[in-house]
């Protein structure tokens, strides 16, 4: 026998009874003793020895797992007679893309056998829905959880463990997110995306337990989904909607949820190409560049029209309306140059009201139109002022951009007001095809390094006292130069900035690894 595979004497005293000697023998790497050989010379009842393995280490994951509680034991890898088991119907789905994604088979709602996993819901249902407890033991997996999301994410930990080591590693493992929405933001009016290539994202996401996309599908360049209520606004290169329903419904089995969002009353020109009549123009008839003449009572019905008709379309629980840059607030003075704007706004706010206030009322109105659909409203934060006769209602979540444009406040403000906010800061998470504006390319070394939720303007954090209302964040994509980038171009630029968003909004903790262990780890959970 090689020295290497030679047994260790787990003590040195060698008890002695009734003539027969005992010797307590591990074997490192699992082999007995070979052709037979007895594990002690000179022994008439020597026992077989007895394995023995190393504390279990934590999965290596994206992102990492919050808790494990290791263990002595092989862990879990499957085999020709593994097979995924589904102890409650809602998780048949879970249950049968884990067993093609690992290749072993689905035995249905069954009591797992040995070398199963099994996916159950908790018997309380309590908790957060997207937390889950992983239990490796006895060749077994067991993933729990209150919601079917969370069975699902604990699927996406082992499937990374299996990627990264080759078998899950014996133990515990209990997860929960820090932020509850985690996502992507992708702007699809300025630049096409095949339906295809928007799915290969969704499933990119899945793996990193994020949760939301935004499509930004309506802007002065394009709309970019076919439209029942209005086709006349529609751009030649489009999603049709059997397109955008195949996307929602892959999205609804990886737990994300998709936020549709017509922005108004600015970033409407291709709304208006096929309505000039709603055109905002100014005194001298010079018209502003996707700014839709919110006096008219055409322009509310045009725009609610189409809200009603895609927050049909999208089941989630959000729907985005947009509300910044409306280019009639960026002069030096929006009641001289929009007279119209400024009469309309008195007769329904008061004599005091200006045109801010008239902005603000929109705002207002077409978040109404979302709630009577049953959904939560987004808006972009310059969207939401201060210090006029109308003020944003509360219950719309603040998208929180940028301090730069008009009207945009510091973070602090929102919050201040008890405004609930969700992070897409450009100085950290937007990435802007062509790089105008002195916007770079963000990289996932510095959004790893440097972002945290609390970063939402520039590079400093706001109070750690706001936690509750700062909901998570997305990164964002936009088409400023479509032609900058092709979409396989962008698939690659945007990889590791969202592996570093979706370690930086799962787990509040300083990561433990390096970026370039990090970057490392990104490629082999793949």
């Amino acid at each position: 026998m090689s020295p290497s595979r030679a047994p260790l004497v787990a003590g040195a005293a060698v008890a002695v009874a009734a003539a027969v000697t005992l010797t307590v023998v591990v074997w490192p790497d699992g082999s007995g003793p070979q052709n037979g050989a007895s594990a002690s010379a000179g022994t008439s009842a020597s026992p077989s020895p007895t394995r023995s393995y190393p504390l279990s280490t934590t999965p290596r994951t994206i992102p990492a797992v919050r808790e494990h509680t290791a263990a002595r034991g092989p862990g879990w890898k499957p085999s020709k007679d593994s097979a995924v088991v589904a102890a409650d119907p809602e998780l048949v789905d879970e249950a049968k893309l884990l067993a093609g994604e690992l290749k072993i088979g689905y035995r249905g709602e069954k009591s797992p056998r040995s070398g199963d996993v099994e996916l159950a819901l908790a018997a309380s249902g309590k908790g957060d829905p997207e937390s889950y407890t992983l239990k490796t033991e006895g060749d077994r997996v067991r993933i729990s959880g209150p919601g079917e999301a969370g069975v699902f994410y604990g699927t996406r930990t082992l499937k990374q463990s299996l990627n990264t080591d080759g078998t899950v590693p014996e133990g515990v493992v209990d997860d929960t997110p820090d932020r509850p929405q985690r996502g992507l933001n992708l702007d699809i009016a300025r630049k096409h995306y095949t339906a295809d290539w928007i799915e290969d994202r969704l499933r990119e996401m899945a793996d990193l337990k994020l949760n939301q996309l935004g499509l930004h599908f309506s802007d002065d360049q394009a709309f970019r989904i076919e439209s029942d209520s209005h086709p006349e606004v529609v751009s030649e290169e489009h999603l049709t909607k059997a397109e955008v329903r195949r996307i929602l419904k892959l999205a609804q089995s990886l737990h994300i949820t998709v936020v549709g969002e017509i922005d108004s009353p600015g970033h409407l020109g291709a709304v208006l190409r096929a309505h000039p009549d709603l055109q905002l123009r100014n005194t001298q008839g010079v018209a502003r560049q996707g700014a839709i003449d919110i006096s008219k009572d055409g322009s509310a019905k045009i725009v609610d029209d189409l809200l009603n008709e895609y927050a049909e379309l999208f089941p989630g629980d959000w729907f985005h309306v947009g509300a910044d840059e409306y280019q009639a607030l960026t002069v030096s003075s929006p009641q001289a140059s929009y007279p119209q704007l400024a009469a309309a706004a008195r007769e329904k706010y008061g004599a005091d009201a200006t045109v801010q206030d008239l902005a603000e009322g929109w705002l207002n109105d077409r978040a109404a139109v979302i709630r009577k659909a049953e959904k939560i409203p987004k808006a972009w934060n310059d969207g939401f002022f201060s210090g006029g006769t109308v003020t944003a209602d509360k219950g719309i979540e603040v998208e929180y951009w940028t301090g730069k444009e008009i009207g945009a406040r510091p973070p602090q403000d929102y919050l201040a007001e008890g405004r609930k906010v969700v992070n897409l800061n450009d100085e950290y998470l937007y990435y802007v095809l062509g790089e105008p504006n002195d916007f770079t390319y963000p990289t996932g070394k510095r959004i790893y390094e440097q972002w945290t939720p609390f970063v939402l303007r520039g590079t400093e954090p706001v109070s750690e006292r706001y936690s509750k209302q700062i909901l998570g964040g997305r990164f964002a994509v936009w088409g400023d130069f479509p032609n900058a980038q092709t979409q396989a171009q962008v698939a690659a630029g945007i990889r590791m900035p969202l592996n570093a968003v979706s370690q930086k909004l799962w787990d509040p903790r300083e990561p433990k690894l390096t970026w370039a262990q990090f970057e490392q780890l990104a490629d082999e959970t793949r």
